[in-house]
């Protein structure tokens, strides 16, 4: 091989090597490839699908956690397990569930992300969501373990929002 082709193969093992460090980082820190486990978030997320979420964007002080995020969070009463599900209440809200109708401060959720044959006709007494955290509801309401059961997840539990799914390909593309 002469000077030139092993500069060139030098250069090109430079970037090669650039590159997947970088992609391991972006992975390992920004965002993370995740396996949906359960049927709690049917029909927007199904059993077994592929998705990436972000991790680091509720660090930034400029993103903070909204109603309607998918957040990823470690279960309150065993936080060796993770789940995935909707932000519904905030710090401060007030949270009602009257046959399976949610209200949030008095008012109607519009949750047109939950279709009727995945309600239930749960009531629960209104609850007044503590300063640092976060009601959940997973949209297939009726096998979803969420906050009706087990109460509210502290803001320290939430490590990211699900933001991209990316298998099976005929789901692919941004989750809403």
């Amino acid at each position: 091989m002469n000077e030139t082709g092993m500069k060139s193969t030098l250069l090109w093992l430079r970037d090669l090597l650039l590159s997947v460090v970088i992609a391991v980082v972006v992975i390992l820190f920004v965002y993370q490839p995740v396996k949906v486990e359960g049927t709690s978030m049917m029909p927007t997320l199904e059993d077994q699908q592929r998705i990436f979420i972000n991790k680091f964007i509720y660090r930034l002080g400029r993103n903070e956690i909204e109603r309607g995020d998918m957040i990823v969070f470690w279960f309150p009463h065993d936080p060796s397990k993770s789940y995935i599900k909707r932000v519904i209440g905030l710090p401060g809200d007030t949270v009602k569930v009257a046959q399976g109708r949610v209200y949030v401060n008095r008012k109607p959720l519009d949750e047109a992300y939950v279709p009727d044959e995945f309600r239930d006709d749960i009531s629960r007494p209104e609850t007044t969501v503590p300063p640092d955290n976060y009601y959940v509801l997973g949209d297939h309401r009726s096998s979803s373990n969420d906050s009706r059961s087990w109460g509210t997840v502290p803001r320290d539990y939430i490590y990211g929002k699900a933001v991209f799914a990316y298998w099976p390909l005929e789901r692919m593309g941004l989750l809403h």
